[in-house]
């Protein structure tokens, strides 16, 4: 393809380049090296490959391991899933990952570790780094481990965070990146405390503690192991909305001043580029692949690719955070600039959506003309919601326009003083 070899699409993250932004998450689709040379092949720039544990607790998957979520038409909009670190031995994890780097030297390896204690996240460490891996990704964040002391139970002990953080900086010379996990109120202090151990950077957001679906016959939360459910780890499209927030919130942290390998919902180059201007360099996938396999990577890299032509954007690097100058907590708005729907009729389909929706939910700002079939706006009620625009089956007939500033609402309705007093003081009764 052409587009490609016009712009840069390579990116630097804890001194490490890498050939465009895209990786295989930590996940089943990282799980061994057959698969991710079929990764290779397509155009990914790297992997995390799946979670390493020392061997010395038995991982045993749960079966059905998955469950689909789908909604209104649109399949796997989330995926729910209560699989663990990887059940292949170490020692074949360590033969792969030192193949692969020996195959692909210019593609590059994380990899995901998690242990038990001080001495296996050590171990794990130095035994990935010595085969051939280029960062680590330390999981502090599964959400549906069963192993005490493990998971996402760290990642919500911010000490154990950074003592972790710490014992695995001591043990190699490689990156570190720390896993965070999405389930708490604040990433940003977990994030800190991760650099106060000593890390490079940090990856975000694993899954998010969710259920996705119960049962109406069995009652059993989905994915159903044998007539029991589980609240576990929820990922795909419906998650993007959270990992975004995160991602932008590290970025704007003075404090912590890491680069971020984000994911949570990629599937497409939207998606993509969304995540690098909240911040991110580098970006994670797992469910967009098991939804439509690794050959969308060559779709993201065409979409980003003809995105960096037409808006003259020479190197990937020069987006990379620059939406987040521009986000502000909701009291820096500037409320004098108000404005409201617009409506181009020509493109009217008269399915009334618009008129309902804003007298059901909205600002009644809609009179509706039956003969027509059209909405009427009355503009002094409008409140610019723009719910209608949301509803409406035909893109761009329901716009926004900013108002004079001397523009003003109508009030809201009251009703009388006479009508609130025999509201208040009549005697009321059940019929």
């Amino acid at each position: 393809m052409s587009t490609k070899a016009t712009v840069d699409l390579s990116v630097q993250m804890c001194g490490i380049r890498f050939n465009n932004p895209f990786l295989l998450s930590s996940s089943p689709v990282s799980n061994c090296a057959e698969m991710i040379e079929r990764a290779y092949e397509h155009g990914w720039a790297g992997v995390c490959y799946k979670t390493l544990n020392s061997d010395r607790v038995e991982i045993i998957h749960p079966s059905p391991r998955m469950n689909g979520y789908d909604y209104e038409g649109k399949r796997l909009v989330g995926l729910q899933n209560v699989e663990m670190t990887s059940d292949r031995p170490l020692r074949h994890n360590l033969a792969d990952i030192l193949y692969l780097k020996k195959k692909y030297p210019d593609r590059k390896i994380i990899v995901s570790i998690m242990g038990f204690s001080n001495d296996e996240w050590a171990f794990l460490a130095k035994a990935s780094a010595d085969h051939g891996a280029d960062m680590l990704e330390l999981n502090f964040s599964c959400p549906h481990m069963s192993v005490e002391g493990s998971g996402y139970k760290v990642g919500q002990s911010f000490h154990l965070i950074e003592k972790f953080t710490t014992t695995v900086k001591r043990a190699v010379g490689i990156p570190v990146l720390a896993k965070l996990t999405p389930n708490i109120t604040d990433m940003t202090e977990a994030a800190v405390y991760a650099k106060n151990g000593g890390a490079d950077g940090v990856s975000a957001i694993n899954t998010v503690r969710g259920i996705s679906e119960i049962g109406f016959d069995d009652f059993v939360a989905r994915p159903n192991v044998f007539g029991r459910g589980a609240v576990s780890g929820l990922s795909g499209p419906a998650v993007k909305p959270i990992g975004l927030r995160f991602v932008a919130e590290m970025a704007q942290c003075k404090e912590l001043g890491l680069p971020i390998s984000g994911m949570g919902g990629i599937e497409t180059w939207v998606d993509s580029l969304e995540y690098l201007l909240a911040g991110a360099t580098t970006l994670q996938v797992t469910t967009g692949i098991i939804h439509y396999g690794y050959r969308i990577v060559e779709d993201m890299i065409e979409g980003l690719s003809d995105w960096m032509i037409a808006r003259g954007v020479g190197k990937l690097t020069e987006v990379i955070g620059k939406a987040v100058q521009n986000l502000h907590e909701t009291g820096e708005f500037d409320l004098q600039r108000q404005g409201i729907a617009t409506y181009d009729l020509d493109k009217c389909v008269g399915c009334g959506q618009c008129h309902i929706v804003c007298h059901d939910a909205g600002g009644q700002a809609l009179r509706w003309d039956s003969a027509t079939r059209r909405p009427e706006l009355i503009e002094g009620k409008c409140l610019s919601c723009m719910i209608c625009s949301f509803v409406c089956p035909v893109p761009g007939l329901i716009g926004f326009t900013e108002k004079p500033k001397d523009w003003k609402r109508l009030p809201t309705p009251v009703m009388d003083e006479a009508e609130v007093a025999r509201v208040r003081f009549e005697p009321f009764t059940l019929a």
